[in-house]
């Protein structure tokens, strides 16, 4: 893979979180089921990681199954897990070489356990890898993640009275990961969706007309460049 354009070290997003939208609509654009829509945007996920890795970008968040994602027919559900669950740890090799560590957010106890225990597996095998931080959001919802935030707030008898901004962050789900610095949304979608509510608040947005399937390298190059020409004040004025 050739990266065209190199953006500057200094523009470049510290964490990029991406809604990956648009498999079935591929698929159906080309008379194809929606499952291979999904095997088509799991490959897509493996440029934009790689992608990243190599343009250094520290975090990066992908939205890959919601809470709301449970509502679908019980075939395209089935597919999905079965499609996580193959990656989980076929992928190994692939985290190994580009020295990616493998995290997860969103609520793993209502897994099923041949997929958690994956994910656990994942996890341990790559902890020791310093380069992108990626972390899936399996079974994740921004408000799910924040009712477990204070469930945990109360289960550890935790003052009201000591409860700010930062106490929240530090119950959620990656506490050590920081905010995401950009969103980009595929498909045309101008939608959140219930992702990373909380640690949006002051993130850049980037909504692109293209489908997740189509999207390479030069897609996230455009992306980071639109980012760099952004001015971020964060709710305050620059001198």
């Amino acid at each position: 893979m050739d990266l065209t354009i190199m953006p500057d070290p200094n523009t470049i997003p510290s964490h990029i979180g991406i809604i990956m939208d648009g498999n079935g609509r591929w698929a159906r654009m080309r008379n194809l089921p929606r499952t291979q829509g999904h095997i088509e945007g799991l490959k897509a996920a493996k440029r934009i990681v790689k992608a990243a890795s190599k343009l250094g970008i520290r975090y990066m968040t992908l939205y890959t199954f919601s809470t709301e994602n449970w509502k679908r027919t019980q075939d395209e559900v089935g597919f999905l897990m079965g499609l996580i669950k193959k990656n989980l740890l076929s992928e190994l090799d692939f985290y190994r070489e580009n020295n990616i560590r493998i995290r997860h957010c969103g609520d793993i106890s209502a897994l099923p356990e041949d997929i958690a225990s994956g994910l656990r597996t994942a996890i341990r095998e790559t902890s020791s890898n310093e380069g992108l931080c990626l972390s899936l959001a399996i079974n994740y919802g921004g408000r799910d993640e924040i009712i477990r935030a204070m469930r945990k707030m109360i289960s550890q008898s935790v003052s009201i009275l000591k409860i700010d901004e930062k106490t929240i962050s530090a119950y959620l789900d990656n506490p050590d990961i920081p905010d995401p610095d950009l969103i980009i949304r595929t498909a045309g979608e101008f939608r959140t969706s219930n992702f990373l509510l909380w640690e949006s608040a002051y993130s850049e947005y980037i909504f692109s007309p293209k489908l997740w399937p189509e999207w390479d390298a030069s897609d996230l190059e455009q992306a980071l460049s639109e980012y760099a020409e952004r001015d971020r004040r964060f709710g305050g004025v620059k001198a």
